[in-house]
């Protein structure tokens, strides 16, 4: 009998050794039985599935996984609603939550990094609240398209500032500061990484903490490439100059633009003549984009056919991501490889994108944004 305990003890010694470290997270989801919980981990190559309990009448789960290397960000689903966190070691975190309001209004409780993710969310979720209603108002005719735009602006504007000033600026090595980074609004950074020199500041101040604390970690050399690519693109480099012919400038009253659309070809705005056209210079990888394109899409439904076009001008750093999104747009698209450091940008005085410009059937320079007051009103006495 004494060997055999002898052996059951180093047997469970043994046991205990090997065991690998995890992580718990555990917690009760009232309202929703019979439902699949779902734990996901959110990991650079996308959501991966980790496991999943039917929730029962009382709605409690439990599960562990591994201790991750460096801080990770895992999810808990249900059905379309997610609640996302973030694990540094072997903590237990604890979530309560209802149905009903799964993914706003959980509580969360031993990762302090969970609970900013969880303040992050609701801005968040606020945030994208106040632009679908602006953009309801712009296209109920309640909103002008260019205080829409501006309207925008500020509430983006707000936004950022914020959250750079008390999540990312203020704690760069903590997982919530990561996680500010790659918010979104109608499916685009917030952030971004690859056009804008400030986003580019906030991004670098996280990868140069997380890389101090954890130098070998995926995510710490996948945040480094984003930071020295964003830089590139919007290192200052010696300009060109373009050989303008005159005529190009005394007949037509504008400056004109040749770049290449999807297709490859040529696309003037001197070739327009006759119509009326919006000249929009824009970055398609930035949170305003879809909002902006929702409002140029609305006009150009309305004028189309009255003899309205569109020559839109991106100058986004990422040549793939404009042909994805550009493909979807009925209006002539075409790309700067400058980038924010476009000549053309630069001869029509662009500050901020998007801006846009109102040009006449005779290829005259009418006005541009912020001189507009009503966007339709001004496309309308055009045509």
């Amino acid at each position: 009998m004494k060997k055999l305990t002898t052996c059951a003890l180093a047997a469970a010694l043994l046991t205990a050794c090997n065991s690998e470290p995890t992580f718990t997270v555990e917690g009760h989801v009232t309202g929703a039985d019979d439902k699949m919980l779902y734990l996901e981990a959110s990991a650079l190559e996308g959501i991966v599935p980790l496991d999943s309990v039917k929730l029962g009448s009382s709605g409690s789960f439990s599960f562990k996984q591994p201790q991750p290397e460096s801080p990770e960000f895992y999810r808990l689903r249900v059905e379309d609603k997610v609640i996302n966190f973030s694990v540094d070691s072997t903590e237990t975190v604890a979530v309560q939550a209802q149905w009903a309001d799964f993914a706003t209004a959980y509580q969360v409780e031993g990762s302090p990094n969970s609970t900013k993710i969880k303040q992050l969310t609701l801005k968040q979720t606020a945030l994208q609240g106040n632009v679908n209603r602006l953009l309801q108002d712009m296209r109920a005719n309640k909103l002008p398209a260019t205080q829409f735009e501006d309207s925008l602006a500020s509430l983006l504007q707000r936004y950022k500032d914020e959250v750079k000033r008390s999540y990312i600026f203020a704690a760069p090595n903590t997982a919530a500061a990561y996680f500010a980074l790659f918010q979104k609004l109608n499916g685009y950074l917030i952030f971004d990484p690859l056009n804008n020199r400030d986003d580019i500041k906030c991004f670098a101040a996280v990868a140069t903490s997380l890389n101090n604390y954890y130098p070998h970690a995926l995510r710490s050399k996948n945040l480094y490439n984003i930071v020295i690519k964003g830089m590139n693109n919007t290192r200052r480099t010696q300009q060109k100059v373009i050989d303008l012919p005159e005529e190009a400038i005394s007949e037509t009253s504008i400056i004109d633009i040749a770049l290449r659309d999807l297709k490859g070809n040529v696309r003037k705005i001197t070739d327009l003549k006759g119509k009326a056209v919006i000249l929009d210079f824009t970055i398609y990888q930035t949170a305003v984009s879809a909002s902006h394109n929702y409002m140029l899409s609305d006009l150009y439904q309305k004028y189309a056919s009255q003899g309205l076009e569109i020559y839109q001008v991106s100058l986004d750093a990422d040549e793939h991501y404009w042909k994805t999104v550009a493909d979807n747009l009925p209006w002539i698209c075409v790309r700067d490889a400058n980038g924010i450091y476009s000549q053309f940008a630069s001869i029509y005085n662009v500050q901020s994108v998007p801006t846009l410009f109102l040009i006449s059937r005779g290829n005259e320079l009418k006005a541009r944004s912020e001189e507009i007051k009503d966007l339709e009103a001004s496309v309308k006495a055009l045509l």
